[in-house]
């Protein structure tokens, strides 16, 4: 009568705070998944949360199914792991290049998470801020790059990992801080902090201002998130991040921000590896971990449909 899929669901709800969101991290509408607590609470006679409370409040019976989620669930992927060494996915080799800075924020809790699953694949990191990564994955150097510039190449897939706005951060006294939002002309009397990366690797100037053709008044590089926002904050100049490496800064009132065009500025970041390697059960295992731990920790992302 239980089905694991409602164990998830449960999960989903409670961890996220809405249905909406947890529709999007399970990759269902909003409609399939309240069709699918409906189905559940009928086959158990019983409500399970309370429906106009956010976040959800539940009930005796849905807090003693998410007792049983919480026991249940990690078994099932233990094991689902095990049988997947013993089918003779358990050895491989996963170098990881990341070509976003902040997604530090969210890698390292992942891949803390993924090591304690697959103690036995030898796990390497690097940032390829520097050098080309995507040429280096095709020659094998290289086993997953993070990147939201998808670039076709051959015998590389992309894996979606989630949608993000992309965002402007200002100071809280800035003469565009009582704006509803941005364009691309605001921008050219601005000093613009950017991470040290070339131009057609940043959002902000292949989507934003170059197809307009804008420039800013000056550029500046930050190598860390903390400096750029610093920066802001002290009247230095304005930065493009996503939104979910605002969220810290934003409760703090350290800045704020503005949605670039009347309908934001959205990304998608990926996940490239070989075609070959993408239905080894080690990788398959990183991306669903990867999935999982975004939505777990990162607000204002949103699942791929």
């Amino acid at each position: 009568m239980i089905e694991l899929r409602h164990l998830k669901t449960l999960v989903a709800l409670r961890d996220t705070g809405s249905l909406v969101e947890a529709a999007e991290s399970l990759f269902l509408t909003q409609s399939a998944l309240s069709h699918q607590l409906k189905d559940l609470e009928d086959r158990l006679e019983c409500t399970l949360f309370v429906r106009k409370t956010k976040p959800p409040r539940f009930t005796s019976a849905g807090r003693r199914l998410l007792n049983l989620a919480d026991e249940v669930l990690p078994m099932v992927k233990s094991a689902e792991r095990d049988i997947a060494r013993l089918a003779g996915g358990e050895a491989g080799r996963l170098h990881i290049c990341i070509e976003c800075h902040s997604c530090f924020q969210w890698l390292i809790p992942c891949l803390d998470r993924y090591r304690s699953n697959w103690p036995e694949v030898e796990l390497d990191l690097t940032g390829g801020f520097n050098f080309a990564p995507l040429p280096a994955l095709v020659r094998g150097d290289l086993d997953l790059v993070i990147t939201s510039d998808p670039v076709e190449l051959p015998g590389v897939a992309y894996v979606p990992l989630f949608t993000y706005e992309a965002m402007l951060a200002l100071g809280n006294e800035h003469a565009l801080a009582a704006r509803a939002m941005v364009l691309p002309d605001d921008l050219e009397n601005e000093v613009l902090i950017t991470y040290p990366v070339e131009r057609d690797r940043l959002d902000i100037f292949t989507r934003f201002l170059e197809p307009m053709d804008v420039e800013p008044a000056e550029v500046r590089t930050a190598e860390l998130t903390p400096m750029m926002i610093q920066l802001v904050a002290s009247g230095r100049g304005v930065t493009c991040l996503p939104n979910w490496a605002l969220t810290e800064y934003l409760e703090q009132g350290t800045v704020m921000v503005k949605k670039l065009g009347e309908s934001g500025l959205w990304c998608t970041l990926y996940a490239a590896v070989r075609e070959d390697q993408r239905e080894m059960a080690f990788m398959q295992d990183f991306l669903s971990t990867a999935v999982e731990t975004c939505f777990a920790n990162l607000s204002g992302i949103k699942a791929v449909q």
